[in-house]
């Protein structure tokens, strides 16, 4: 039976007086699940895996691992935070070599990695003549082949083309088979396909938290309009007024006190076009970061 081996509670963390990122998060991280914190850019991810791993002191609150405070001279968390592991003015096998001697738990599964993702024959290039992609798989490569129990990934697949996320995501559930406990920060729906739970960060706090299908259950019914033109009908029946364009596609949530017959019969000639869909990942990630409360 799995235990509780990461701890938030409370936290807070600002930067100057008016300057306030995580707002009294109170998080759990369960052993060997993967967690997904999901939000945009700049919510403070970021900042709180920075809590997790020890390197920023909570304001107030207390973050806990293996039941100790988290400190940044611990060595049972390996920490990737986004684009701040590659040295530039060095190449990527010079990157390996160098975490290998300074890490004592460092393995030689970045042999395994550098193959999957493709970059063995970039190895001897600069660092800082890499694409973003390209220096994100170097730095996934050194991370995920440190020995530990928990990974820490900031924004593990900015970057990344699906078929390397795809990859990523493989080596992730693997490791996790071994044991391995993650907690994933992203922005991007696709990695809530890795999760075992998500907990929806979207202005500094925690808000819904639980398993993907839980999540995607609880929406409500999705409404689509195929193409755009007199889609705008549709903000009149949904949470918020809010519309979301997919493509060639309007996508709103159903009010409660709304039926999609009315939304057809809204649309008179067109009412053909409104359809209701099973939700995606995408929708979820809108109503948890753009109109859930």
């Amino acid at each position: 039976m799995s235990h509780t081996i990461i701890e938030a509670k409370n936290v807070e963390k600002e930067f100057g007086s008016d300057d306030q990122i995580l707002k009294n998060v109170d998080l759990q991280v369960e052993e060997n699940e993967i967690l997904v914190l999901m939000g945009p850019n700049g919510v403070g991810k970021t900042v709180l895996l920075s809590c997790l791993a020890g390197g920023e002191v909570p304001s107030k609150g207390e973050v806990e691992v293996f039941g100790e405070p988290a400190s940044p001279d611990r060595t049972d968390v390996s920490f990737l935070l986004q684009e701040a592991m590659g040295i530039d003015r060095m190449t990527g096998q010079e990157n390996i070599d160098f975490y290998s001697r300074i890490h004592p738990n460092f393995t030689d599964r970045w042999m395994e990695y550098v193959d999957e993702f493709g970059i063995e024959a970039e190895l001897d290039k600069l660092v800082k003549k890499y694409s973003a992609g390209m220096q994100r798989k170097v730095e996934l490569s050194i991370c995920l082949s440190i020995e530990e129990p928990v990974y820490l990934l900031d924004e593990p697949t900015a970057g990344l083309d699906l078929s390397v996320i795809q990859t990523l995501h493989s080596i992730v559930r693997d490791l996790q088979a071994k044991g391995k406990t993650f907690v994933i920060a992203s922005h991007l729906p696709s990695d809530a396909e890795i999760a075992d739970r998500i907990a929806f960060i979207p202005d500094g706090r925690v808000g819904a938290t639980g398993t993907p299908e839980e999540l995607l259950d609880s929406l409500p019914t999705v409404v689509r309009v195929d193409g755009r033109g007199t889609a705008t009908k549709l903000g009149e029946y949904v949470v918020d007024g809010e519309l979301f364009d997919d493509g060639g596609e309007t996508r709103g949530f159903l009010r409660e006190d709304a039926s999609v017959e009315e939304v057809r019969e809204a649309f008179g000639e067109d009412g053909d076009r409104v359809e209701t869909v099973d939700p995606t990942y995408t929708d979820m990630f809108n109503y948890y970061v753009h109109l859930s409360e």
